[in-house]
């Protein structure tokens, strides 16, 4: 497409695309494009101007003239057609929203111009009686239900004026009044429709029953409305559907707030993004993917914000607390002075506005910002509770150790062949997603052994492993205390100098068939390469006790602790040894975070002060836990005690500059500095500077 260079700097580009009108959908498409392109860090797409703004990143070439990255952008524009270029588009852009509010800006400010120009006097009288009403009934409301709030200081500054005969005040102030209304509207919304956006949903993979009751893994993208698709314990129903064989315990609280699991059963209607705690359903869908999930994530986001920190409920409380003594200082200067300017000028100032407006923007804010680290937070009150947290239990595999360990070696015993051991191993795992079943079905994948299903229902049993039966002969996989002491298997004489040989470096994973050990999987399971400095760096911001727990032997375990430097390990423990620590921690008076990956990690997430799941995860790790983190990068845990840390003094900075300022422009109106109009200027351009301020990112850009 023909497009010019309007500026450029090394590094950024500013151009403008050869078109007489861009529609929005045409900006996304552009945008989506201009940021898939190699070398860009950032592009912004102006539609009114039909102008981008392109960063990218500095290589240059051998002689000096034209940067590596920079080539390929003019090569990328070039060739860019809206018709012919294929890029994800988000499917809700803030853009609409912004044409929305930028219009009704407009609109209110032009009506404004209009009645001062060409109204006559009398005129802008009766336009501003009659806008004055919705104001006084408002607050006329609430002191009928005996609160005296901001909308009852509105009322009173308007009638007041009004009675003095000072319309042009009352006018002014309703003007002033309707420009903060419409800016706080458009900053809560514009906060939650980025952070909307950036928790969409991604595609994601579901287990399809096909015609021929073979169980099919497909993208969901692909999923039609009247399939059938099967869920199993830990993992998410991802689409709205009705049960039609099956037997389950949902956790559903995130859509109706019941706090205990759901049974489900034959005929049950399931929302998708519930869990599956315990059971196996077969589900026929009713909406196709998409369908309704925006909207979800939108009620999510608004119940999260009644999760407030408990400083966000403290600012709140003290706006109306405030209230009264405004008004008390408004009598008593016209008491004093008989000045009724004076007075009016302390009614047009509030406290109210400011600190219930950008307390919850600089938390959504705060949120979205955690979301571009690929940290999803459920409310305030978890980022407070982060910061003030002093004790942090990790579960090892998946967590400290890498989320994508590896298969070294399949030993087989009994007889049996090593292909076939690998081959049912990934076909009982692939149904229940950990770091270690992952490790099987991707080494399954690498050799091309396919493992079309040979098994009957298959089971979970947590924090043990998974039983099965192929052939009508039992099937189990799991730790060693599963096979050997839970199931009473025993090893095929013959093989015990086999097995007494297996080499200690590696986790083991035992595979039992009709009650004798059939393979023993080997696998490697490296320490992620920032674990070290994930922890020391958490030491330095305040953790005090870092403390891994996990099911693996004491060898094992000692071997981690000892190289990622935790203050403390326990080796070997159950799920609820892991949740009876953490309330031993609460009994002494300590904050506990905890970090796991498992369905044997949800009764400690769940009794934890803070419960950080990793994405890579069981679901209903994800759904019980608090905060969820990306699985490549454990410094997410560090970047994540930063921003709370930052939230907390923003948070705190607001509060001291509300009280301050607004303290100040009652005091000028009362010694008359200041009239009423002025004092209302101030007073609503402030609380949209401080809420403008609290959209902006908590970490300097090095750390972001």
């Amino acid at each position: 497409m023909r497009c010019r260079i309007l500026h450029e700097i090394p590094g950024r580009l500013r151009v403008h695309m050869m078109q007489n009108y861009m529609t929005i959908e045409e900006a996304d498409i552009l945008e989506s494009y201009l940021k898939g392109i190699s070398g860009v860090t950032d592009a912004k797409v102006y539609e009114r101007t039909a102008d981008a703004v392109i960063c990218y990143q500095k290589v240059q070439s051998e002689d000096d003239a034209w940067s590596l990255e920079r080539e390929e952008i003019v090569r990328a524009l070039s060739a860019f057609d809206y018709d012919r270029v294929n890029v994800e588009v988000p499917e809700h852009s803030t853009r609409v929203l912004t044409h929305q509010y930028v219009d009704r800006m407009a609109w209110h400010i032009l009506r404004r111009g209009v009645s001062r120009v060409f109204f006559p006097i009398s005129v802008r009288r009766v336009v501003t009686a009659v806008k004055s009403v919705p104001f006084l009934v408002k607050g006329l409301k609430s002191l009928a239900h005996a609160k005296l709030e901001v909308d009852v200081l509105d009322a009173a500054s308007i009638l007041v004026s009004m009675l003095r005969g000072d319309f042009d005040t009352a006018g002014s102030v309703m003007f002033l009044l309707g420009i903060g209304d419409i800016m706080d509207e458009w900053t809560h919304r514009k906060s939650v429709e980025d952070l909307a956006g950036a928790m969409s949903l991604h595609a994601e993979k579901v287990w399809l029953l096909a015609e021929d009751g073979q169980e099919v893994l497909v993208d969901i993208n692909s999923v039609k409305e009247g399939d059938t698709i099967l869920v199993r314990t830990g993992n998410m129903i991802p689409l709205d559907g009705d049960v039609i064989r099956g037997d389950a315990m949902v956790n559903q609280s995130s859509f109706t707030g019941e706090p205990l699991p759901v049974h489900k059963k034959e005929g049950s209607y399931l929302y998708a993004g519930s869990v599956v705690e315990e059971g196996e359903l077969s589900i026929r869908v009713r909406n196709e993917n998409g369908t309704g999930r925006y909207d979800r994530i939108i009620r999510m986001i608004e119940e999260s914000e009644k999760l407030k920190s408990e400083a966000e409920n403290r600012a709140s409380h003290l706006a109306d607390q405030l209230v009264p003594w405004t008004f008390g200082a408004t009598l008593l200067t016209y008491l004093v002075t008989r000045d009724v300017t004076r007075a009016t000028s302390i009614l047009m100032v509030d406290f109210c506005c400011a600190l219930k407006l950008s307390m919850p923007i600089a938390v959504l804010s705060a949120m979205r910002e955690a979301k571009d680290h690929n940290i999803s937070v459920k409310g305030g009150k978890f980022m407070e509770a982060y910061e003030q947290a002093e004790t942090m239990v990790f579960d090892k595999t998946g967590t400290l150790t890498a989320a994508t360990p590896v298969v070294k070696a399949v030993v087989s015993f009994n007889g049996q062949d090593e292909t076939e051991m690998l081959r049912l191993a990934a076909c009982l795992e692939e149904h229940y997603p950990h770091s270690m079943a992952n490790a099987v079905v991707r080494e399954a994948k690498e050799r091309g052994i396919t493992h079309d299903e040979m098994h009957s229902e298959v089971a979970y049993v947590v924090a043990h492993g998974i039983v099965s039966s192929v052939e009508a002969k039992r099937v189990c996989i799991g730790s060693y205390h599963f096979i050997f002491e839970d199931e009473d298997c025993v090893i095929a004489e013959g093989d015990e100098k086999k097995f007494e040989l297996l080499p200690d470096e590696y986790s083991h994973l035992y595979l039992a068939i009709g009650g004798v050990l059939s393979a023993v999987i080997l696998i490697e399971d490296p320490i992620k390469a920032e674990a070290v400095d994930a922890i020391a760096a958490l030491h330095e911001l305040g953790i005090s006790r870092l403390v891994m727990m996990t099911g693996d032997s004491e060898r094992t375990a000692r071997a981690v602790a000892t190289h990622v430097g935790v203050d403390e390990y326990h080796a070997e423990v159950l799920p609820e040894e892991k949740a009876a620590y953490i309330k031993s921690e609460h009994a002494k008076g300590r904050g506990v975070i905890m970090i796991g990956d498992g369905v044997n990690d949800s009764p400690a997430l769940s009794e934890a002060n803070v419960g950080v799941a990793i994405n890579s995860g069981a679901a209903i790790a994800r759904e019980i836990a608090d905060i969820t983190i990306s699985e490549d990068d454990l410094m997410s845990l560090v970047t994540l005690r930063s921003l709370s840390d930052g939230l907390m003094k923003r948070i705190h900075g607001n509060y001291r500059t509300i009280i301050g300022f607004n303290s100040m422009l009652i005091l000028l109106g009362m010694l008359g500095i200041l009239p009423p109009a002025t004092s209302a200027l101030l007073h609503n351009a402030s609380t949209i500077a401080i809420s403008l301020r609290s959209m902006t990112n908590l970490l300097p850009e090095k750390q972001a």
